[in-house]
């Protein structure tokens, strides 16, 4: 690889909340000034001096009120993909004189049908996975969790009460691949899918290029700075499984004046579970050479058939620079071996 990328921290996994995942609230104590569903909502929380409601000042983010007996309050999320937490950000962005003083997040796996028992919550083995902690006021306060085990839901619990704009729970996507079968997309965020390591990052994030859906604008792909020196901008992206890749997707939807001349894919084949690859250029294999894109449009291509099509990681490149909105990368499961 042919420079440093810039560091993307947490962005590296997947926020398993995430509405566009499927992330929903599914209960709460409280939600006396702000509505609990807005700790899910996309992009950073935005503040009105100037709007009321007529039960006070309007907050983009959940508010309860103020609690003048012993306990605390919390809110029950489902995941848009059951995963594994490794960090959470904690958001009181807005919130100064009005945030918790300290928060904690538990987990559960809970199996499809139980959650509509009234009683699930009080009757489900909670387990903590980040000890009770100080919260600052309007600051994002992110918090490593390490290894936690595979979850379907998380309650945030905030003491003793207050605001928090926005709530991401860090991780990796572990699906029951019992239940998938057939040709699917390998690089998909609900898959497993997940970008690990990238050349530049400057104006998004390329986690985007693997979330479902179409993309909504520029802000929600990968755009990377205007290169002024020869060479490319590429991202690595780790599939869910080990596959046989049949058609790979470049989108380059709402980029128009700043989409890429041209992309490659590259593929990888290595028995690996690490995060960070140190392999040579030459050990990738070509599997799209470089071709020509168009502005604002899906491209599809299928490899070919002299490609070896099996691979566990593939690198997207673009020449020279500029924005991508979607990346798949469709096939079938090579073999029972989860990465």
């Amino acid at each position: 690889m042919d420079h440093e990328p810039e560091e993307f921290g947490f962005e590296r996994y997947c926020d398993l909340v995430a509405e566009r995942l499927g992330g929903e609230v599914v209960a709460f104590n409280d939600e006396f000034f702000a509505p609990a569903e807005n700790l899910l909502k996309p992009g950073p929380p935005v503040f009105d001096p100037d709007r009321y409601t007529d039960r006070g000042k309007w907050m983009d983010g959940w508010e309860t009120r103020r609690r003048r007996e012993a306990g605390h309050d919390w809110c029950v999320v489902r995941l848009g993909a059951a995963g594994e937490p490794r960090g959470v950000t904690i958001d009181t962005t807005h919130f100064r004189g009005n945030h918790p003083a300290r928060a904690s997040l538990e987990a559960c796996v809970v199996e499809q049908g139980l959650t509509d028992q009234p009683e699930w919550i009080e009757h489900t083995d909670w387990k903590t996975i980040l000890r009770e902690v100080d919260l600052e006021p309007n600051t994002p306060n992110p918090f490593e969790l390490g290894e936690t085990g595979r979850y379907t839901h998380v309650r945030l619990n905030i003491y003793p009460d207050g605001g928090v704009a926005r709530l991401r729970v860090h991780g990796l996507v572990r699906p029951d691949w019992e239940r998938i079968a057939g040709e699917i997309d390998l690089a998909a965020a609900l898959c497993g899918g997940r970008v690990i390591d990238c050349s530049d990052a400057f104006f998004s994030q390329p986690g985007n290029l693997l979330l479902p859906g179409k993309s909504t604008g520029m802000f929600d792909g990968w755009e990377t700075r205007r290169r002024r020196g020869p060479g490319r901008d590429w991202v690595v992206v780790r599939l869910g499984r080990r596959g046989m890749i049949s058609t790979v997707q470049v989108d380059t939807d709402h980029f128009k004046g700043n989409y890429p001349a041209a992309c490659s894919v590259e593929a990888l084949d290595v028995e690996t579970d690490a995060d960070e690859l140190d392999v040579p250029d030459g050990e990738w294999a070509e599997l799209l050479g470089r071709t020509e894109l168009e502005a604002d449009r899906e491209h599809r291509f299928e490899p070919p058939t002299t490609v070896p099509h099996t691979a566990t990681h593939l690198r997207l490149n673009i020449y020279p620079d500029g924005g991508v909105a979607r990346f798949r990368a469709y096939g079938e499961l090579a073999e029972a071996r989860v990465l």
